[in-house]
């Protein structure tokens, strides 16, 4: 048995260690360096119709800049000091690793051994995606597997073009692979008919479709997905505060969703609400943003930039937008999709 010495020491090392797991965070080196500059450098694609595209203005656009936007909004209050840095496949990884970026949000699929030996964290899923096949209607083609012997346009350094060898080796297909460094070169390759197919995301080829083809009706995205292409923001690994607060502002957007909380209703619900999970979320109730180094509005300012997740999905690819994608597995987990976040609290 404990004597009453030895009692009092575990209730108070107890006591110090409830304390230190309600510490406020450090604000850690990525976040004081975007404090410090007044802008989040974000990684972004070099042309994804909506996922990450500029306008002739300059302006961005799509659902992964809309990440950033939300976290530059939590972080330093405001939306628009975000500085947008378009990278191609193979330099986007360097480019995080070496601090150009502060977060890679470029429509990237998180994979194992992109997460285990580049030195770099994936943040969550915000699009799942899988790898398909375009062709033109007048092939006739219906099936992927009816592709024998075809040339097909892939942009090289992505999981996409190791995909494609693996596919084509499995169902004896023998595809020939046409290799581009960028997506500009690899559509104008297709369009022309230099490739009897165009292989890379589903949602890449819904937006090429929409964007390049001088009649979209004339080119058919088939059926088949041959990969999980779970598409997600990184950051550098080694600095969990900012980790954290990547993670939190998507988790965030995608719980506003699930509790109605909207673009349009933010404000007054912080106002006057009786549902204490949407306090959490609002900082009405509980301050969570203490325990990542942000104040207590940091979701508040995410939702009202950007919407909730639904909100953006819609907005940039959802069926009214120009790529018109169903909400399909990216649904939340309570309408029968993938889309589920770990509780604000």
């Amino acid at each position: 048995m404990l004597n009453l010495f030895e009692k009092r020491c575990f209730a108070a090392a107890a006591v110090l260690g409830m304390a230190a797991l309600a510490a406020p965070a450090h604000a850690g080196k990525t976040l004081d360096a975007i404090k410090s500059r007044g802008q989040l450098v974000c990684g972004v694609s070099s042309g994804v119709a909506g996922f990450s595209q500029a306008d002739s203005s300059g302006n961005w656009s799509g659902l992964d800049v809309d990440v950033c936007r939300a976290i530059a909004a939590s972080v330093l209050g405001d939306p628009a000091k975000v500085k947008w840095v378009p990278l191609v496949s193979q330099q986007r990884f360097a480019a995080l690793q070496s601090g150009e970026v502060d977060i890679l949000s470029r429509n990237t699929t998180w994979t194992l051994t992109r997460d285990a030996s580049l030195g770099l964290s994936f943040t969550g899923v915000i699009y799942y995606d899988g790898q398909g096949f375009m062709v033109p209607a007048k092939s006739k083609v219906k099936s992927a597997k009816q592709l024998k012997n075809a040339t097909v346009c892939v942009q090289s350094g992505t999981t996409t073009e190791k995909n494609l060898t693996e596919f084509s080796k499995a169902n004896n297909l023998n595809l020939k692979p046409v290799v581009f460094e960028k997506f500009d070169a690899a559509n104008a390759a297709y369009f022309s008919g230099r490739c009897q197919a165009y292989t890379t995301d589903a949602s890449g080829l819904a937006s090429i479709r929409n964007k390049e083809a001088k009649n979209p009706a004339e080119h058919v995205v088939l059926p088949e997905l041959i990969s999980k292409e779970p598409l997600g923001p990184a950051v550098r690994r080694g600095d969990d505060e900012f980790f954290a607060i990547a993670k939190w502002v998507v988790f965030g957007l995608i719980e506003a969703e699930e509790y109605g909380v909207t673009q349009a209703n933010v404000e007054a619900l912080q106002q006057a609400n009786k549902d204490p999970a949407v306090g959490r979320l609002l900082g009405s109730g509980e301050d969570t943003g203490k325990l990542l180094g942000l104040d207590k509005d940091w979701l508040v300012r995410a939702i009202k930039a950007t919407g909730n997740y639904g909100e953006i999905f819609e907005r940039n690819v959802g069926p009214k937008s120009p790529l018109a994608l169903p909400r399909g597995s990216n649904n939340l987990w309570s309408k029968g999709g993938l889309m589920y976040a770990p509780p604000v609290r």
